[in-house]
């Protein structure tokens, strides 16, 4: 259980959160000694290096003087004798007495040197391996060993983890002697909360300029590539402690950055791109994609942060592949008309575009458009409003790479064995005809192809008009009813918009169509900004009695208003994602809202806002 520790915003692993001292701190961020006029710094918190590669001057400030927050008290270590429980305080991270080992050290001794930490009426750090790695009631952990991770990607995530996976889902985790401003996003973007300034500074006092994009020697500088305060200064007078001094800053600033990625939702975006000064961290992401277990149930479902789709590794974001497994595995077409592919278009969503507008001019509602597109592969024109389906800008030049033609052509082809079309007809250009080709081959079917030189030239749009000419039209409650049918599929699984909406009626208008029962009870609502089901009170009832699976959040008996808080959570479907529709239980309420945590979260954690509440209903 934790006092001193709260999540408020989550990107993937990563977090925004608060470290409720008597002077609070916005984590992740940068901390350090809480008496930093000494070298004497915590043994296990630092690198071990770190006291030595500074000055020799004990009375000299550090270099993260008054750019790190001065918060961590260590209580010693418990090798030789047993220490006195540390009194502690409210304005400090006291790390409990330990026995830290370094890098490699056998798990058996690891297990046999242990250290059994007492609970702590202060906030309160245990250091901890990746063995020995568990709840220890403490507020922070940090990790003994870290500086052995550096370089070694598979390592390094597989001991980020487990030790995220070990210990509480509330608590900070702190990776000492680690951090540089080329690797600190990614450390962040891995589950780490807190890192210290050691790294930077021994680069620095060893002549290493540091850069979120890695590192120059100081003696190749001509000129100094930055505008920090110990940057100001000609070049010649420029020597190694202003070095030290600059990678802090420079650390900080990188920090500060990351902040406001995972503020933004957009934290992922950045790793692409800046991870790829070092070979290391570029491994290291992509093995973190391969983790889908771990960061898919840290990753919300909806958001409004836009997803930019610059590489090839965007393919493997959560979000993309999260997109494309439910359009495979859950959507049902509803439609008897002929399958039309079309591409995308750079405008969100695609109905609003130019192009398509033109596309369902010749098309006229005689057949069913599915969109063609990198990064998420095949869109259903009843999910174009649905995240990220309308929330993502991607690099054009008119040539596919090939792993963005193996990817879209095996959603295409997922898509296709699951769903059932009359005819089916390609209307793309020509460097679609790849994608196109690969699915006939693998399904033994045929497209009609109606595009000469380009999608909206006269003559293609002709062909696309004749193509369809036979066939008759779907009206507008057909394709209102399929709509929030397959939403609700897409949402809660395969079947769900049956046996959520078997008496369904429609009132407004694209996009934010209102679902009611035969006797006209609003049941839910499309919502415009993520293309989602949002649930009234009665909707929530169906959803309960209904065969569709459902997300229950049970609660203590007590009302909620606004919010449900984690302490508040009895128990939650581990299957509740950040984003997702709930339905919340209690002896007291039943109440529909959107989960802020995920089932796991909610039920571990001690602080923090567990779903919100937008309708309740009291019972007697």
């Amino acid at each position: 259980m934790t006092d001193y520790f709260e999540v408020h915003e989550r990107d993937g692993a990563a977090r925004l959160a608060e470290l409720r001292l008597a002077d609070p701190v916005t984590t992740p961020a940068l901390v350090t000694d809480a008496d930093t006029s000494q070298s004497g710094a915590a043994d296990a918190p630092q690198s071990g290096d770190a006291d030595a590669a500074r000055s020799g001057d004990t009375d000299a400030p550090r270099p993260e003087t008054d750019i790190a927050h001065p918060i961590l008290a260590d209580a010693g270590g418990a090798w030789a004798t047993e220490p006195d429980e540390p009194a502690g305080d409210d304005a400090r991270l006291t790390v409990l007495p330990h026995r830290g080992l370094p890098a490699g050290t056998p798990d058996e001794v690891q297990e046999a040197f242990a250290s059994d930490y007492p609970d702590a009426e202060f906030p309160s750090a245990a250091v901890i391996s990746r063995r020995t790695a568990a709840d220890h009631g403490a507020d922070a952990y940090v990790l003994s060993g870290a500086p052995g991770l550096v370089g070694h990607a598979r390592k390094f995530v597989e001991t980020m983890v487990d030790v995220r996976e070990s210990i509480p889902a509330d608590t900070a985790l702190y990776l000492p002697g680690v951090a540089t401003p080329a690797n600190v996003a990614t450390l962040v973007y891995a589950g780490v909360d807190l890192v210290d300034a050691d790294r930077a500074v021994i680069r620095g006092t060893q002549g290493r300029y540091l850069t979120t994009e890695g590192h120059h020697f100081l003696e190749d500088l001509d000129e100094l590539p930055c505008a920090c305060p110990a940057c100001r200064q000609p070049r010649a007078e420029f020597d190694r402690a202003d070095c030290a001094a600059h990678n802090v800053n420079a650390l900080a600033a990188a920090l500060a950055t990351v902040r406001r990625r995972i503020r933004d939702g957009r934290l992922r975006d950045y790793i692409e791109g800046q991870a790829r000064h070092e070979q290391w961290l570029t491994a290291t992401f992509r093995r973190l994609d391969q983790q889908w277990s771990y960061l898919e149930q840290r990753t919300p479902l909806i958001r409004r942060a836009e997803v930019t789709a610059a590489t090839d590794d965007t393919l493997r974001r959560v979000e993309i592949q999260r997109f494309a497994q439910r359009v495979t595995e859950r959507y049902e077409n509803r439609f008897d008309n002929p399958l039309v592919l079309v591409p995308c278009s750079a405008g969100k969503p695609y109905s609003d575009s130019q192009s398509h507008r033109q596309y369902h001019d010749a098309i006229q509602f005689r057949g069913h458009k599915v969109s063609i597109t990198s990064p998420i592969g095949v869109v259903p024109q009843e999910l174009e409003l649905t995240y990220p389906a309308q929330h993502y800008d991607s690099v054009v030049t008119g040539e596919w790479t090939a792993t963005e033609i193996e990817f879209v052509a095996d959603v295409l082809e997922g898509y296709l064995r699951n769903t059932d079309y009359p005819d089916h007809v390609a209307h793309l250009p020509e460097d679609y005809r790849p994608i196109v080709e690969r699915v006939e081959d693998a399904l033994g079917i045929e497209f009609t192809d109606t595009v000469e030189d380009h999608p909206t030239t006269t003559d293609s749009l002709g062909n696309l008009s004749s193509v369809l000419s036979g066939e008759l039209k779907y009206g507008k409650r057909e394709r209102q009813h399929n709509t929030v049918r397959a939403v609700a599929d897409y949402q809660f699984g395969p079947g769900a918009g049956d046996a959520l909406f078997d008496d369904l009626t429609i009132q407004g208008s694209h996009p934010g169509l209102q679902a009611h029962d035969g006797d006209g009870e609003q049941l839910a609502v499309v919502t415009r900004n993520y293309g989602t089901l949002a649930f009234t009170v009665a909707g929530g009832r169906r959803w309960v009695e209904s065969d569709a699976p459902t997300k229950r959040i049970e609660i203590d008996d007590f009302v909620p208003h606004g919010s449900v808080l984690a302490p508040g959570v009895l128990d939650a479907d581990d299957e509740i994602r950040t984003g997702d529709e709930v339905v919340i239980e209690g002896p007291s309420a039943f109440a529909v809202g959107r989960a802020e945590m995920s089932g796991p979260e909610m039920t571990a954690s001690t602080r923090g806002i567990a779903s919100t509440v937008r309708h309740v209903e009291e019972r007697d």
